[in-house]
């Protein structure tokens, strides 16, 4: 176990603290340091659980995958690459971490069928979903192509709905379709990965209108399972460190810390987030949304395409006179 001690806690921080000029920004961990991570969960919290992750070949997902893992979970990715599915399966082992994978995408159903099946055969069940995979990319509304605008809410939204409903069917179907009794703690977890969907951006309305649906499909499939012993939770990240932010225009990147606390968010903060759902701690907790995004949806400005110059208000527009009263 790793407890919750100053060195540790002062370690976290660290880990987390802003970058300094001259380093990457962008730089997310190599894999030994995301093993080596100081956490306050004990290491056997999710022994004897099968935790199955989407999207985890790096970034939040191998964040969650390895996490879950380091706390004794067995756990399953899925993803369209097999290539890179070895390559996680490889780096979770080199830890002690009981892994494998199935290539799968999750915007067809019949391959989630197919995966859920596996993870039955093999494992005799799940015991927490996380939906991490999904995509976006920033584009004005007037440039989206019909291909563009599917891809990304098939797999942010439609991807999430087929892995619940898959996951949902075997679980009512191991009880026999009954509901349980009044008084047993729930036993199944969902954690869908999604955004900050509450504000208006320009760049992402594809990727605003399938996390939106995304949230409200966690909340009435919570109501709807909650009988059957399931927990559904989102957490809405905000602007997370990793590679991926570079395919963003520079514009961009001078909004990407807009939040009170000033910073990037790192994998380990929504790793944590999903583990505390998952367990015990969250036996409460259903049908909400845990935003982890350095309070992004209290204060601050995020740009997908850079702030355009009609909302430059605190300066006038080059060759424009400033109001005055």
């Amino acid at each position: 176990m790793n407890p919750p001690d100053s060195t540790n806690d002062s370690t976290r921080r660290a880990t987390r603290a802003n970058v300094k000029p001259g380093d990457d920004p962008y730089d997310a961990h190599s894999f030994a340091q995301l093993a080596a991570l100081p956490t306050v969960y004990r290491d056997d919290l999710f022994a004897s659980k099968v935790v199955l992750v989407s999207g985890a070949a790096g970034g939040i997902g191998l964040a969650i995958a390895t996490l879950f893992g380091r706390l004794g979970a067995t756990i399953v990715t899925c993803g369209r690459d097999a290539a890179k599915l070895g390559r996680v399966e490889a780096l979770l082992q080199s830890v002690n971490i009981n892994c494998w994978s199935q290539p799968a995408n999750i915007r067809d159903p019949d391959e989630v069928a197919a995966l859920m099946d596996a993870v039955w055969e093999r494992e005799g069940g799940l015991d927490v979903l996380v939906n991490n995979a999904g995509g976006q990319f920033a584009a004005r509304s007037t440039d989206i192509s019909p291909k563009g605008w599917a891809a990304v809410v098939e797999t942010n939204l439609y991807g999430t709905w087929y892995m619940m409903q898959a996951a949902a069917n075997r679980w009512i179907a191991d009880d026999g379709g009954a509901a349980r009794p009044l008084g047993v703690e729930p036993d199944r977890v969902v954690v869908n990965i999604s955004t900050l969907s509450g504000r208006a951006n320009v760049g992402i309305p594809h990727t605003s209108a399938a996390r939106a649906g995304q949230t409200q499909l966690t909340r009435s499939l919570a109501l709807e399972f909650a009988p059957h012993g399931v927990r559904a939770n989102a957490i809405a990240v905000g602007v997370v460190r990793s590679p991926g932010l570079t395919h963003y225009p520079t514009a961009a990147r001078a909004s990407f810390d807009h939040n009170p606390q000033r910073r990037l968010g790192d994998v380990q903060d929504v790793a944590e987030a999903a583990v505390y759902l998952a367990g015990p701690s969250g036996a409460f907790i259903t049908g909400s949304v845990v935003e982890v995004a350095g309070g992004a949806n209290i204060w601050g400005e995020y740009w997908a395409l850079g702030k355009p110059e009609w909302f430059q208000i605190d300066e006038p527009a080059s060759g424009a006179e400033a109001d005055t009263p």
